[in-house]
């Protein structure tokens, strides 16, 4: 007989001040707890019972405290003071902890278990481009490290401060429009600005920028509601719509940075054979060659209701890929939501969609898609209405020759009202020592399969293990893969080392160390293996152009130097 059991999720909002007002996923206020198939589906997998969710551990309701002790000199901060006035500038425990970390899992459990390490020694929030063009040009002569904080969502270990110094918050003013050219069709912002506000402000264009029409961004990472556009441009972002907008690279015309040798500003023509592109090589430095101050973007125009939903299970794994590949290559066009998901991820979505157990589940097996084979593909088009029609017109001629089913549009429907929640469900696992993870690749299809079959078993040789695996960025010449993992561990350490070892398992099988999430502390060390001593020693030579006192995110970050 099934329980009905509930665990007691927590639906209260943060003790302010606490360590877990930092390491908690988004609002404060917002809470998304996994339903009673996906918790049935965990009890089985962990082999737990309801008693093993009568009690949490590690929450983190404790106050900040942090004993590292600050090594700044006070006339340094009496002039970081006298720059930017005595309210931006912070040297309070919590404020030098908050802005240090990011949302890896790593830097959750230590935060939960009150462990904290590499926190900077002050906290300043720049008014102005004017105020980083001094405090980068101070530090740089001071010797006084800077680490560059935008909206804080980094899961590379990017934020740390293992040197200590300063770190330079974007998010609290510098967010502001500097100018729109609807005739170009870009925008040109400070890198401080959030995503809600940066998609707010195109969508109502004829109001907020006295356009004739509205925009878009057409970047909406999961992370979208607390990222950065200055973030997802140093850390080489993509957004669930890229296969259509593109990645956060591809958006990119012009930027303006302040670095430790001076301010440095490419040129916003639309394409030029003068040289090697500058633009190019500032994109993805993750803070540190400079500071990101301006950047100008592409805009799109905002069509939502010519948007096609579509959603179909294919047989298999193999034959999703295929189609997906024909897709992509057929040069018909392409969707912008576009996401393949794997027998196992398959089976955890269509419960947590809730379309287990439905008449599309019952459609489904009676038509011969059984449990961990079938594969789920959801994808929507948008775009002039002609074109969203025929995108998905011809993903339907497609799909039906890859043997799959049409679900119609409703678990797009389903998974869009959730795409910016299921991170949430990460408190309420940790609450009970249960821990998800993420790691994604970019990966050719030629070697697709490879590195799907051999990082999965290395992450199903842990005991009792989920491993869902996704492709949701999709290129002629191949897409990503995104590997999420749940495990119950106690032990950090332990962790630690099965997540470092998914990680050498990417390299190994023929992955990219990374697709959009940057490279930070994580991937550092692995970079020259990786890249190859030849494009290293191009990178640190920038580096040291850029940087030659090397005061700039130092200490692991992309594998430049030493922790």
């Amino acid at each position: 007989m099934a329980s009905n059991f509930e665990p007691q999720w927590t639906e209260d909002a943060p003790v302010k001040g606490s360590f877990r007002s930092i390491f908690k996923w988004g609002a404060p206020d917002q809470f998304k707890h996994p339903n009673k198939r996906l918790f049935a589906m965990l009890k089985d997998v962990f082999q737990l019972t309801d008693d093993d969710f009568k009690k949490k551990q590690d929450e983190g309701h404790e106050a900040v405290v942090c004993k590292h002790p600050i090594k700044l000199d006070q006339k340094h901060i009496d002039w970081f003071i006298d720059v930017v006035g005595k309210n931006n500038v912070n040297t309070d425990d919590y404020s030098r902890v908050k802005y240090a970390y990011g949302k890896t899992l790593e830097e959750a459990l230590n935060l939960r278990s009150g462990i904290v390490k590499n926190v900077p020694d002050a906290v300043i929030h720049p008014t102005c481009k004017a105020d980083i063009k001094h405090i980068v040009e101070y530090c740089h002569t001071e010797k006084i490290p800077v680490t560059v904080y935008g909206g804080g969502s980094s899961v590379t270990l990017g934020l740390q401060c293992p040197r200590g110094g300063i770190s330079l918050v974007m998010q609290t003013h510098m967010n502001r429009v500097i100018s729109f050219n609807e005739t170009n069709q870009t925008i040109t912002v400070e890198a401080g600005m959030m995503g809600p506000e940066y998609e707010r402000i195109l969508n109502n264009a004829p109001d907020t920028l006295n356009g004739s029409r509205k925009y878009t961004g057409g970047h909406f990472p999961q992370s979208f509601e607390y990222s950065s556009v200055g973030g997802w441009i140093v850390t080489l972002g993509s957004g669930q719509q890229s296969s259509y907008y593109g990645d956060a690279c591809d958006l990119v015309v012009s930027q303006e940075y302040v670095t430790p040798v001076g301010e440095i500003k490419t040129l916003d023509f639309p394409a030029t054979a003068t040289g090697p592109k500058v633009n190019d090589i500032m994109k993805g430095n993750e803070g540190t060659f400079g500071v990101l101050v301006h950047v100008t973007l592409k805009v799109f125009r905002y069509m939502p209701e010519n948007s096609q939903s579509f959603a179909f299970i294919f047989p298999n794994w193999e034959s999703a890929v295929n189609a997906t590949r024909e897709i992509t290559q057929s040069e018909f066009g392409m969707p912008s939501v576009f996401r393949i998901s794997d027998p196992e991820e398959t089976d955890v979505g269509l419960k947590l969609y809730g379309i287990e157990g439905s008449v599309f589940d019952t459609l489904m097996r009676v038509r011969g898609f059984q449990p961990m084979q079938r594969c789920l593909l959801i994808g929507q088009a948008d775009g002039e209405r002609d074109f969203a029609i025929n995108v998905k017109k011809k993903v339907k001629k497609v799909c039906s020759e890859h043997k799959a089913m049409y679900l119609t549009g409703y678990p797009v429907t389903q998974w869009s009202h959730g795409r910016y929640m299921d991170p949430y469900m990460r408190e309420d696992l940790n609450d009970y020592g249960i821990l998800i993870d993420t790691l994604e690749s970019g990966v050719t299809w030629d070697r697709l399969h490879d590195l799907h079959q051999g990082v999965r078993a290395y992450i199903k040789g842990y005991p009792q293990t989920v491993c869902m695996t996704h492709a949701s960025h999709f290129y002629s010449q191949g897409t990503n893969l995104y590997f999420i993992f749940i495990v119950k561990n106690k032990d950090i350490q332990s962790f630690i080392e099965f997540h470092r070892g998914v990680i050498k398992q990417i390299e190994q099988n023929g992955g990219s160390l990374s697709h959009h999430h940057g490279v930070g502390r994580l991937m550092g060390p692995l970079m020259e293996k990786h890249l190859g001593k030849s494009q290293m020693d191009v990178i640190r030579t920038l580096k040291k152009h850029f940087d030659p006192k090397n005061i700039m995110n130092p200490a692991g970050t992309m594998g430049l130097d030493e922790i």
